[in-house]
């Protein structure tokens, strides 16, 4: 069977490329082996804020005294209450992922993908049934789709996502260390918890589990945590974690790693010294890497460079007619940066008029711990060393009415400015809601917003955004509510 499009992977990438496919009139094709949605919908992105947002509730039933509730007894925690849920919320999406696919007349594909060579323009890919996943799919196979065989593409678009990265040594067991998939299904809530990594994924897991109860210990190779964040907006969110009892080591390793029948031990090198510390569980937040091995690449010569498929500005590779998006094209690994490039990739190959590459410099990262955080742009750091003389600008929550009424005042809004063009150049946010309000600074940066703009536009009263503007007027001296 022959099409225009195939995409291969059904992630958020893939299944947003191959509905812009669809619309644009190409007959389209996406092949998957194990989720409709991919990793992000059924194993990360969605199922984590799941569980994140039933500790959050738990955390404000901890606190109820503090707006004048009274709760009688102990907030009781069912876990497998507390999984259903999150895996409910994923088996919705997985279904309207389906659905969508369906209403764009895009054809399922079910079967793991090698691509087999290239004749007269076209790429032939082998489908075969695929073997078991090491993650159940959630729902059966889509009634009414394709099956294993050989079918050929005028282009096709690799969207085969990423896979927690394994230290040598450090091998998740999937008992007592796990990576992503087995935090989010533990048979009972662990007593205590190691996580390696200070990451989004890191850190979130170690929140989620810190409200349920567990004691978390996070062990970080770098000075900092949260690596890629403002190095002052890390900071601040480091004090509030320790402050809900997390413990954070940085400048610490993992050398080594003893597993005991219900407990691992891992000794820790810190400072020239060696700790070891105990815990029930060690979960590997060390990152990820692409999708790239038994799809074929090698047999059509499709150029790798440390685990990603390496593509230019529209996401071609060295092979015409081979292209990549998403993880598997190499950071940041985002959803919201897979689905962009998607678009725009088969935007291009529609030749539609106006187009720009994606610049992920403007891609806003956030991460959904408690307190949130959220960025886009240049930290100061970055700022400073790419020849920026900068203006900075900072409004702290606990100077926010709305904060203060929602008991959630401990928060910092940073923004960054070009000193002699008065650019937007970055805004780095931690506290309640910030993942919401980043998006009216990634509006903003794309605009090419000046400070004069920002600080002449009319913020609503009382909300959390009006600190986007105090921030904004600090940096010019002008700050009204501090």
């Amino acid at each position: 069977m022959a099409y225009d499009i195939i995409v291969i992977g059904s992630g958020p990438g893939g299944y947003v490329t191959a509905i812009r496919a669809a619309q644009l009139g190409f007959k389209t094709a996406i092949i998957e082996r194990e989720h409709l949605g991919g990793i992000c919908l059924n194993w990360g992105c969605i199922p984590t804020k799941a569980l994140l947002r039933s500790a959050e509730i738990k955390h404000f039933c901890d606190h109820a005294k503090d707006y004048g509730l009274a709760l009688t007894g102990k907030v009781g925690i069912d876990m497998g209450a507390v999984i259903a849920r999150s895996r409910a919320v994923s088996g919705r999406l997985n279904a309207g992922v389906g659905y969508l696919m369906k209403k764009n007349k895009i054809d399922i594909i079910w079967g793991e993908a090698r691509l087999q060579g290239q004749k007269n323009g076209q790429t032939q890919i082998e489908v075969r049934p695929p073997l078991k996943p090491a993650h159940q799919p959630q729902n059966p196979v889509p009634q009414g789709v394709l099956g294993a065989g050989l079918y050929e593409a005028a282009r096709v678009i690799i969207a085969t996502g990423a896979r927690p990265r394994a230290l040598p040594g450090l091998e998740p067991d999937g008992k007592l260390i796990w990576t992503y998939f087995e935090a989010m299904l533990p048979p009972k809530l662990p007593k205590s918890l190691l996580i390696m990594g200070s990451g989004a994924i890191g850190v979130e897991f170690a929140s989620f589990y810190r409200a349920m109860g567990a004691e978390v210990t996070i062990i970080e190779l770098l000075p900092q945590i949260l690596p890629v964040e403002d190095a002052e907006i890390a900071a601040f969110a480091r004090k509030q974690l320790e402050k809900e009892g997390i413990r954070i080591m940085s400048s610490a390793k993992v050398i080594k790693v003893e597993k005991a029948a219900n407990a691992v031990t891992a000794f820790i090198e810190s400072k020239g010294k060696t700790e070891e510390v105990t815990a029930e569980r060690l979960i590997s937040a060390v990152g990820v890497q692409g999708n790239i091995e038994n799809i074929g690449l090698e047999a059509l010569g499709v150029k790798t460079e440390r685990g990603c498929i390496v593509t230019d500005e529209w996401s071609g590779t060295n092979i015409a007619g081979i292209y990549a998006i998403g993880d598997v094209a190499g950071p940041p690994m985002l959803a919201h940066k897979a689905e962009e490039e998607g678009v725009i990739c088969v935007e291009k190959l529609a030749d539609l008029p106006g187009l720009h590459p994606l610049d992920t410099s403007k891609i806003p990262g956030c991460t959904y711990c408690m307190p949130q955080i959220a960025s886009v742009g240049l930290t100061e750091e970055k700022a400073k060393a790419a020849g920026y003389a900068v203006r900075l600008g900072r409004y702290n929550f606990s100077a926010n009415g709305k904060a203060i009424a929602m008991g959630e005042d401990q928060g910092l809004v940073k923004v960054i400015f070009d000193k002699e063009s008065g650019w937007l150049l970055g805004a780095h946010m931690v506290g309640a809601e910030v993942t919401e309000l980043i998006q009216g600074f990634v509006v903003a940066i794309n605009l090419e917003t000046t400070e004069e703009e920002l600080m002449h536009t009319v913020f609503p009263h009382p909300t959390l955004s009006e600190m986007m503007k105090e921030a904004t007027l600090d940096a010019y001296g002008r700050v009204l509510n501090a």
